[in-house]
């Protein structure tokens, strides 16, 4: 049965989700800061179209990526060392975020609407929500957003208008983590891009339990700024390479789309 959440309705456990849909556990409430914050770091994020009350999810299995197992393909390693690029951080997520809210080819709406979008503004504005940005000709061509609790990543959504800008977005993000001592970038839902960038499914039990450890790290709340090292001069050495010898013809999106 699903949870009818009312204003100060607590989550219920992430294991009463529903088979089908998969992950479906509760309907209802806020997208307040602290709703937000207390959902991801219960394993649960909000998902719902323009017209639909808010619902919430928690899916078996949950696609991660640990950062540390994290090894890009030799092609995208080439990609990575290209000059003709910039990666920033949080210097424009808004624009990050209404670029992911943009329908893609082949659908008539997103998930991304008015609502969600104000959300995770506040979450920014408070250092909570961050985006990785790539640039070109000074323009954005890429980037991704998601939210920071502890030692773990949400990752929400990516998107890119030129070739590579959303994996190099992705990369620099993975760097990033991994230099900083994250354990956990959740994203939540497989996709074939995830899976080309080295993101595997587990168990929710898997997922929350590492999500418990992470949690009880320090938060890193506030305005991000890019390691100098970045992704594009970090010595890759991850336990997984993904033995990939060239590009495949995979749809820049990510995440939830």
């Amino acid at each position: 049965m699903i949870t009818l959440l009312q204003a100060n309705t607590p989550f219920p456990s992430p294991h009463l989700a529903l088979h089908e849909p998969n992950g479906l556990l509760a309907v209802g409430a806020t997208l307040s800061p602290r709703r937000l914050l207390d959902a991801y770091g219960k394993g649960i994020f909000p998902w719902f179209s323009e017209g639909e009350p808010i619902l919430w999810w928690s899916p078996d299995p949950r696609m991660v990526l640990y950062p540390w197992e994290f090894s890009p393909a030799h092609s995208l390693r080439k990609v990575l060392r290209n000059k003709d690029y910039e990666v920033r951080v949080d210097t424009a997520f808004e624009d990050v975020l209404r670029a992911c809210s943009a329908p893609r080819a082949g659908q008539q709406g997103t998930w991304i609407n008015e609502a969600m979008i104000q959300a995770y503004l506040t979450l920014h504005r408070s250092g909570h929500a961050h985006s990785f940005e790539t640039w070109s000709g000074g323009a954005l061509v890429g980037g991704l957003y998601g939210v920071a609790l502890g030692g773990a990543f949400f990752g929400e959504s990516m998107f890119s208008r030129q070739t590579d800008a959303s994996k190099i977005a992705f990369c620099h993000l993975v760097a990033h983590l991994q230099l900083n001592a994250f354990r956990l970038l959740d994203c939540q839902m497989h996709t074939s891009h995830l899976a080309s960038l080295g993101a595997r499914e587990v168990t929710r039990e898997e997922f929350l339990a590492s999500l418990a450890r992470c949690i009880r790290l320090p938060n890193r709340i506030g305005t991000w700024t890019l390691h100098p090292s970045a992704a594009r001069d970090l010595p890759w050495s991850g336990a997984v390479d993904m033995g990939r010898n060239g590009p495949e013809p995979l749809p820049e999106a990510g995440f939830r789309g």
